[in-house]
């Protein structure tokens, strides 16, 4: 049995449900609703288990005094991990609350029927409720990782569309969010930042409005006041009074050179897994080998690019610190920030409020640090400290830049026989996690410019399974033969982090775009190519689907249009997504989404509704990377700070999107909010090949990058 880690923490009943109020029950999770759904695809899991209709079910907000640890809410491990924690907390408390109603009343347990969270016999016409027999607790029950749960056949609430939870107030303007919070004595704070990552304060000649306040701690620098305009003022003022010492600036030397050239730490990947041994050089072509196929590919740093930039509230009372939040993991977030102040972790308690929703570790983590700083400063004080747009655009960590390498040998009967794939990147992964050497506080942000000022971290390779860098890297195909290799690339210019897919958007753009390349360049059909290389039936089921939906079909059709599809399976164990585009290139080189089908199988279907919306916004934001998306610099910083100079895709570009979803009752549940990222680069490259015959290696596929290649 495959151990459950959120089990092993946290194995009390109690730590996930409770019956405390009559008629309802609150479920407990860790895992935090940033958009995904997630909330409500728990709650279905709990009631059908429970027998209970949805209306009866709450979700408490996650928080460190209360909720399970769950860590991040990342790596499409929700469903698996917090889902299926609470299918078996409600299974194992249904059971134990059955046992109880027999004894209570004294009727054999085999005759006793549960709905809606009435018991009764059969046999007898006595009843009682969940909530009758829960009053003297359920505290030392522990939950079974291997109880009986309901068959699919008996499912009447899995599967089955619904209302998402707190939809209605998101569509009625009644939600609420950290940014609009209010509490009483609330400050409103702004941060004043330097110029770029490496400017130091030399000077401040500034003095506080009247009702204003100002932190200082080194570098860091921040105002506050009642008033949220006076702060927006005051920081302005500020920010017009400090001297900056400037030198040295950000790094201007071509980004993918250095992605080539820097030092780095280069390991064989094995079976998905990095292997500190030595690294070999790629094996000349087998004997057998017909054709050959090389490419490389080019993605820049990009962001997330909220609509909302970050925030957070924070309170310091008695020595306590208070912080709400929209962090994608409070727990770990709480125990930097606790070692940052240098406080007990149990004297900081995180909540976590809804937010700009990200997928990723964009700005919430440092601006509640940045609230907390605030907040230690004027204690007894509730502190609401918003980032700017330019905050956000300018601060928040990015996804890395990427080369990714990649050699194809091919036999007579176009068969691909050996495939070498390397991948060139800074770091994924640079969430604030707790280790040696304060590696928590030093990944946040504003421990660099205070006066104890701490060094950037510097991350050593992630050796998980498909993780970071070399996620998605080893092909889903059949190859026979492969060599897949990560380098971790130090001394770049920009702060990175976790961003939708990691390094799995560019290796899958690689990987089926080079599929594309082999099968045209062998006369072949894309589609059968790729069918011809997956013994996977469910592989190949998505992928028929999504090409049945897009009327597949290479060949006559008006200038200019083109149809691309490509596949993956998200980390080679999670779901299966195939995405086939159509689209236009106008003769302006601007890149026309017409239609995408997208085709997914994510095992045992919960929220139908949430899964097709995680696999359209999973493509939706990966079609802005793949057209729009740079983040761009020069000496002396960020230079691509609002909507204009950091484009993303608009509403006129957003196609037809049809989503097939393969359910799969009984089967496990596969991750899927990070599903359709890689193939919609692939495909929409692919299409592009297919309209204008150009391949494009270098992201994003702007007008000005499509004329370039044209003239090449």
């Amino acid at each position: 049995m495959k151990i459950n880690p959120s089990l092993e923490k946290h194995p009390r009943l109690s730590a996930w449900l409770d019956f405390g109020t009559e008629g309802r029950v609150t479920i407990r999770t860790g895992k935090v609703d940033i958009g995904q759904r997630i909330s409500t695809a728990i709650a279905i899991i709990g009631a059908e288990e429970l027998d209970l209709d949805l209306s009866r079910i709450d979700v408490a907000r996650v928080e460190t005094d209360g909720s399970p640890d769950e860590g991040y809410s990342s790596g499409s491990n929700s469903i698996e991990e917090s889902g299926q924690a609470v299918r078996c907390a409600a299974a194992t408390a249904k059971r134990y609350l059955l046992a109880r109603a027999a004894e209570a009343l004294e009727v054999d347990p085999d005759s006793l029927e549960a709905a809606d969270g009435l018991i009764r016999s059969r046999l007898a016409n006595r009843s009682t409720t969940y909530w009758a027999l829960a009053r003297d607790g359920m505290t030392e029950v522990t939950v079974d990782p291997g109880v009986v749960t309901k068959s699919p056949d008996d499912f009447r609430q899995i599967g089955r569309p619904v209302v998402a939870l707190g939809l209605r107030d998101l569509v009625t303007g009644h939600a609420v969010f950290v940014q609009d919070m209010t509490l009483p004595r609330m400050l409103h704070a702004r941060v004043v930042r330097p110029p770029h990552y490496h400017a130091r304060l030399e000077s401040l000649n500034y003095s506080c409005p009247p009702g204003a306040r100002l932190v200082h701690d080194g570098s860091f620098l921040a105002v506050a006041a009642e008033d949220e305009y006076a702060a927006v003022r005051g920081a302005f003022a500020a920010a017009s009074a400090a001297s900056w010492i400037l030198e040295p600036g950000l790094d201007r030397d071509d980004i993918y050179s250095r992605l080539r050239t820097n030092p780095r730490v280069s390991l064989p990947v094995i079976d998905g897994i990095p292997r500190e041994t030595s690294l070999d050089e790629p094996d000349s072509p087998p004997p057998e080998t017909v054709r050959t196929v090389t490419a490389e590919f080019e993605r820049p740093y990009t962001m997330h690019g909220a609509i909302g930039p970050s925030a957070a509230v924070a309170l310091f009372e008695a020595n306590r610190l208070t912080v709400w939040t929209h962090s994608q993991g409070i727990y770990p977030l709480r125990a930097a920030i606790a070692e940052t102040l240098e406080l007990e972790r149990d004297r900081v308690r995180l909540i976590h409020a809804p937010g700009p929703g990200c997928y990723g570790h964009n700005g919430a983590d440092d601006a509640a640090l940045d609230a907390a700083l605030v907040a230690r400063a004027i204690p007894g004080r509730p502190v609401l400290l918003k980032w700017t747009r330019e905050d956000e655009h300018a601060w928040e960590p990015y996804g890395s830049c990427m080369v990714v390498k990649v050699r194809a040998h091919v036999d007579g009967r176009d068969r691909i026989i050996d495939w070498c794939h390397e991948s060139y990147s800074d770091t994924h992964i640079n969430r604030p996690r707790v280790g040696p050497d304060r590696a928590g506080p030093r990944r946040l942000l504003a421990t660099r410019y205070l006066e104890k000022a701490a060094e950037p971290f510097v991350p050593a390779p992630n050796m998980g399974r498909h993780a970071g860098i070399h996620r998605n890297a080893d092909p889903y195909y059949n190859f026979p033969k492969r060599r897949i290799v990560k380098h971790l690339v130090r001394n770049l210019p920009l702060r990175t982090s976790t961003l939708r897919t990691l390094g799995a958007y560019a290796n899958v753009f690689a990987i089926e775009s080079v599929m594309d390349e082999v099968a045209v360049a062998a006369g072949a059909d894309p589609l059968e190519f790729r069918l011809g290389h997956l013994d996977d039936p469910r592989a190949r089921e998505v992928l028929e689907a999504a090409a049945k939906h897009i009327g597949w079909r290479r060949g006559s059709r008006p200038a200019g249009h083109g149809t691309g599809i490509a596949f993956a399976r998200y980390k080679n164990e999670k779901a299966y997504a195939a995405v086939a585009v159509g689209l236009e290139v106008g003769d302006d080189a601007r890149v026309i989404l017409r239609r995408v089908v997208i085709a997914a199988d994510a095992g045992q279907i919960v929220d139908p509704g949430g899964l097709a919306t995680q696999l359209e916004g999973g493509f939706l934001q990966a079609a802005s990377w793949t057209l729009h998306e740079e983040v761009t610099w020069d000496e002396s910083g960020i230079t691509s700070r609002d909507w204009e100079s950091y484009p993303i895709l608009r509403f006129d570009n957003v196609p037809e999107i049809e989503t097939v979803l393969i359910d799969r009752p009984g089967a496990p549940w596969l991750g899927v909010g990070e599903a359709t990222g890689g193939p919609t680069a692939a495909a929409i490259s692919n299409a592009i090949f297919d309209a204008v015959g150009l391949r494009l290696r270098r992201l994003p596929f702007r007008p000005d990058a499509i004329r370039a290649a044209a003239l090449r």
